[in-house]
């Protein structure tokens, strides 16, 4: 197929995913198919590209105002927004959710949540919750994952730099971490970063120090999380180190200590977190079975199902995310239809 054939053939499938939205067939094929269906949406960052932070924040887990926006607009119509509350009622049977129900979340903890998706929340009308990295509440700076992507897009790391020195220190498992200057290849080296032992990993980044500080404050702080209490977000836990919790050497501490140290933070008599959502992703059945008999009234995958909902929702529930290129076109503009086709034809499945 030449370039100009398939430029062609994928204009045309534009041109269909545009005329179904515009006809309202997509609409009707979500009100009939996803009824009974609770979709979880997972967010991460939300920043104004005019805020400093945007130029060096990382693109896949970022989105920005206008598009959180458009989002939330899009949600509204076609779906009924609910809260994390409704979510444990319908759990436990105490009250069945509406039809197309929908639950807005974000993950770690981010400052511009209180910046920036908290008015875009309350323009909206449409409550959310989120979920917290207990040991991250009033830190400066953000997870090691989060500096290296900054870092890199500031110019003061390279990848080859972080590959040298993991070569140095022996390298972890696997093949050796690529060595181009990009993005996917910055992912590989971070990869096997997360396979270094807590200590060791950041032994290794210590001497970087001064360069992975950008001197910008990123995590929530206590006032922060209590402005997006009282604005309708609902707070949960995402572990108290945001190590994965299949790699986690004290379990205990990441899941019944984050909630005594998220309550200690704000002060509460009692944890105030029902939720939690796994950092990273990353569960298997001896986490999940240790997560529940910590006390957590629901806990959240990255695992992109609907979960059905009758007659009640599960314990164990799945999340759709997505980034900003998944629903724009190659002008930057919000293309409904693409989200539409996005999130309606997810796979239904009960996971717990």
């Amino acid at each position: 197929m030449t370039t100009e054939t398939r430029g062609d053939s994928l204009m045309l499938a534009d041109l269909a995913r545009t005329l179904l939205h515009a006809s309202g067939a997509l609409g009707l094929y979500h009100r009939w198919r996803n009824a009974r269906t609770l979709t979880v949406v997972g967010f991460h960052r939300v920043l104004d590209p005019a805020d400093p932070r945007w130029a060096s924040c990382d693109p896949d887990y970022t989105l920005p105002t206008t598009l959180l926006a458009q989002s939330l607009a899009f949600f509204r119509r076609h779906y009924n927004v609910v809260s994390l509350a409704q979510v444990v009622d319908a759990s436990r049977g105490v009250a069945a959710l509406p039809p197309r129900a929908l639950l807005v979340t974000f993950d770690d903890g981010w400052a511009d949540n209180a910046e920036f998706a908290l008015p875009a929340l309350r323009e909206a009308g449409v409550p959310a919750a989120m979920f917290v990295v207990a040991d991250a509440v009033g830190r400066h700076q953000p997870f090691f994952q989060e500096q290296l992507v900054s870092a890199w897009r500031r110019g003061t790391v390279t990848v080859a730099e972080l590959a040298r020195m993991l070569d140095a220190h022996g390298g972890g498992e696997g093949d050796p971490p690529a060595r181009e200057e990009s993005l996917p290849a910055l992912r590989a080296v971070i990869a096997r970063m997360e396979d270094l032992e807590p200590a060791a990993r950041a032994c290794l980044l210590a001497p970087l120090a001064g360069r992975l500080d950008d001197g910008r404050r990123h995590m929530v702080d206590v006032e922060e999380l209590e402005r997006l209490q009282q604005g309708g977000v609902a707070l949960g836990l995402h572990g108290k180190t945001h190590i994965a919790l299949t790699r986690a050497p004290d379990l205990e501490a990441e899941l019944s200590g984050a909630r005594d140290a998220l309550a200690g933070h704000l002060a509460a008599a009692r944890p105030p977190a029902p939720a939690m959502s796994f950092p990273h992703g990353a569960h298997d059945e001896a986490v999940v079975a240790r997560v529940r008999e910590a006390g957590y009234a629901l806990a959240f995958t990255s695992v992109p199902v609907l979960n059905p909902a009758r007659p009640t929702v599960g314990w164990l529930l799945g999340r759709t995310g997505f980034e900003g290129g998944t629903v724009v076109d190659a002008r930057g503009r919000f293309r409904p239809e693409r989200l539409a086709l996005y999130l309606f034809r997810r796979p239904h499945q009960r996971l717990a």
